[in-house]
């Protein structure tokens, strides 16, 4: 069990070492806590304690990868073409006129996202209209 313990901590010193730790919920540091400790239970002589531990976090995982092995399988609709409505809108909202290059998409919505992201104050809601504003005129930059 000693083994198992030692392969549960390079795992956690793997996954900080890559940067996948940024990217866990608090579900999955929890289940990878549990799974320390129940190894290091089970390698003290706690198997009763410690195996319901590992075997709880491994089922854990388990589930994790499982859904998200479904959410990659699932079918993306594709994309409706966008009316002239939705592309003045868009302008409007990054402030740009008809004859804008994508650099200057790119450029307007760089400027505006910098100053209304949620991590500078601003909302989610308005980040996602401004982000869905410059795929709709990149996406109608390109079609052209």
């Amino acid at each position: 069990m000693g083994i198992l313990t030692l392969l549960i901590a390079a795992l956690a010193i793997w996954l900080i070492w890559t940067g996948k730790l940024q990217r866990m919920t608090a579900k999955d540091g929890m289940a990878l806590g549990a799974a320390l400790v129940g190894a290091v239970l089970a390698a003290k002589g706690k198997p009763v304690i410690g195996a319901p531990l590992l075997i709880s976090a491994a089922l854990f995982f388990a589930q994790q990868g499982q859904a998200r092995v479904r959410r990659r399988k699932r079918v993306v609709p594709p994309v409706a073409p966008a009316d002239s409505a939705d592309i003045v809108r868009a302008r409007a909202l990054l402030g740009l006129g008809r004859d804008a290059d994508p650099d200057a998409i790119r450029a307007a919505h760089r400027r505006l996202i910098a100053s209304v992201h949620p991590d500078k104050g601003g909302t989610e809601a308005l980040a996602a209209q401004i982000n869905a504003a410059r795929d709709l005129l990149l996406r109608d930059q390109a079609e052209r």
